[in-house]
């Protein structure tokens, strides 16, 4: 109004405005409608603002999906997925947490809190609380205050404090992966667009772990693949001589590829009622070599009597079934897969991790047990070969052995008969003795070659259980306390000739001979006869030793002429020339 009367020009006085006429007038403009275009004016530098920095945060969300993008390992890929949440909507703190199949949390990658608080705080969330209902109802969760919701349970001693929280599901295909979680914003609260903002990154995290999981599949199989190669290749190598060493090899590729804590084959024993721990590697390995599990009330008993593999998550999760490493180690998710034969289980390989630490997965149990299949396999094939050979070692013992009796010992034995007849036209002199020395020579060799047909027939099928065994055993025993393997010469009939209690009395009085060689006679060499004549049994120990020695030596014979006495015999001990002692045990022969 002010401005429509500043030029109005009244009608009624026209001497006003006559006067007026040669004046200039003086003109005004209105301040509402200017007030109105700053306004308009402020509006929309407000909303170029609001465009350019939704523009830069949705270039903060290109950068972010390309970080996440950008490598195909998982634990990596999980913590730059943790970082760009936190940089995306300004986070102090931001975590990752991969729920367990059991529920809970499996796995918590966080960011931005302090190690000293880390540590602090001690164990990581385990999915209780707020962190446990975004599992429970897999929905975003926005809050100004995470005290003002029921749900919120509190923080351990320690922790940091924190006001803000957002919340958001992670999915890979139709499974519910992990939640994001972010607290603290440094705008003071989490808007609607940051909760858009962080479930876009969500949906582009998903893709990435789906990546990941395959390309850490294929890599692993790959592993699995070439571990069972190596093991074939192994077990059917011409320089494997030993099961153990491939055990051993076998529960190592479990342990690498598996990323086991600790892995061990189990083996039955002969009762058929326990499994040995026949090769353990890893954490508390010397703790747990050579331990008995009963195959009843455990997991690798269980998995030994059905042949299916199993995985838990928790050691404690099957009620009533024990894992055997439990009270040794904190065991977390273990893993047991048979090793399966072509008619028969013939053992378990068990992988533990401890606990804490991820689950295995089911593809980790598929080819876990692909692996453990084809390597029970291959030692079944090694183990198949061997006897083969063993087979054929055998039958060429026993051509040799026959040879040496038909053919060698005759031949040796004729020469002796016509050595015989030689002496006997010579007459007493010089010639003769040389000739029945050599006849004794032959006679001592035969004695050797019969001992050693004895020996090819011993040593490479079922152990014999008569005297001669027992004393050869007892001589392979001390062979390498002794350093160097004695010379034993049988002459006689043993078997059919000497009782229980004498043989028992033998055996021992040849382990303790040999054993004070060993011990005081510093010897390099040795030579034993066992005679059984028609009236005495005797027993010769000759070595190339030191002597007799002290007295003190001597007081350790009373026991070896107290079981010669008890049978009405006597022990000798001479020594001999130029050097060595000669042991001489003997007894009636009835």
């Amino acid at each position: 109004m002010a401005g429509r009367e500043a030029h109005h020009v009244n009608a009624e006085d026209p001497a006003a405005g006559a006067g007026d006429a040669g004046q200039q007038e003086e003109l005004t403009f209105p301040d509402l409608p200017r007030m109105e275009l700053d306004q308009l004016l402020g509006q929309l530098i407000e909303r170029a603002q609001e465009v350019m920095g939704t523009q830069e945060r949705l270039r903060g969300l290109l950068r972010a999906s390309q970080a996440i993008i950008g490598d195909l390992t998982l634990p990596t890929v999980l913590s730059r997925i943790v970082e760009a949440a936190r940089e995306l909507v300004g986070a102090r703190y931001a975590a990752l947490g991969v729920i367990a199949a059991h529920g809970g949390l499996a796995e918590f990658v966080h960011s931005g809190m302090p190690p000293e608080d880390v540590a602090r705080i001690g164990h990581l969330p385990q999915g209780k609380g707020l962190l446990g209902a975004l599992i429970d109802d897999p929905r975003p969760i926005r809050l100004r205050r995470i005290s003002d919701d029921v749900r919120s349970s509190g923080f351990p001693s320690g922790h940091p404090p924190m006001t803000t929280f957002l919340g958001v599901p992670i999915r890979v295909r139709d499974e519910i992966f992990g939640n994001l979680y972010l607290s603290e914003s440094r705008n003071g609260e989490f808007s609607a667009e940051d909760e858009e903002l962080v479930t876009a990154l969500a949906a582009t995290a998903g893709v990435a772990i789906e990546n990941a999981r395959l390309y850490e599949d294929s890599r692993t199989r790959g592993e699995w693949l070439r571990a069972s190669a190596a093991i074939t290749r192994r077990m059917l190598s011409s320089d494997t001589s030993h099961s153990g060493q491939a055990l051993r090899f076998i529960a190592e590729c479990c342990r690498d590829i598996a990323q086991a804590d600790l892995v061990s084959v189990v083996l039955p024993t002969g009762d058929g009622e326990h499994l040995r721990m026949e090769v353990v590697v890893g954490a508390g390995a010397d703790q747990l070599q050579g331990r008995e599990v009963p195959v009843q009330g455990s997991l690798v008993g269980q998995v030994f009597a059905s042949g299916r593999p199993l995985r838990v998550d928790t050691a404690d999760e099957r009620p009533g079934l024990e894992f055997f490493a439990s009270r040794v180690l904190d065991i977390g998710p273990v893993l047991v897969v048979p090793l399966a034969g072509s008619n028969q289980v013939n053992g378990v390989i068990s992988s533990a991790r401890l606990s804490g630490r991820p689950g295995f997965t089911s593809e980790d149990l598929d080819m876990a047990a692909g692996f453990a299949n084809q390597a029970s396999i291959s030692i079944e094939l090694a183990e198949a070969r061997a006897e083969q050979q063993r087979a054929a070692m055998l039958d060429e013992r026993d051509r040799i052995a026959a040879d040496l009796h038909d053919h060698v010992i005759q031949r040796l034995f004729a020469a002796g008969l016509s050595l015989q007849s030689v002496a006997a036209s010579l007459g007493p002199g010089r010639s003769t003795d040389r000739v029945v020395g050599t006849i004794r020579d032959l006679d001592d060799t035969i004695k050797q070659i019969r001992t050693t047909i004895f020996q090819l027939h011993r040593s490479g099928g079922a152990t014999p259980a008569g005297l001669r065994s027992r004393l050869l055993d007892v001589v392979a025993d001390l062979t390498e306390v002794l350093g160097f393997e004695p010379a034993l010469r049988f002459s006689g009939l043993l078997e059919d000739t000497v009782g229980d209690d004498v043989a028992e009395d033998l055996t021992a009085v040849l382990r303790e001979a040999l054993t004070n060689v060993a011990r005081h006679a510093r010897a390099r060499s040795a030579e034993i006869d066992i005679i059984a004549g028609a009236d005495r049994l005797t027993l010769d120990v000759r070595d190339d030793g030191v002597g007799i020695g002290s007295s003190t030596r001597r007081s350790g014979l009373a026991n070896l002429r107290h079981r010669a006495e008890r049978h009405g015999g006597i022990l000798t001990l001479d020594s001999r020339e130029p050097c060595g002692t000669h042991l001489c045990w003997s007894i009636p022969n009835s």
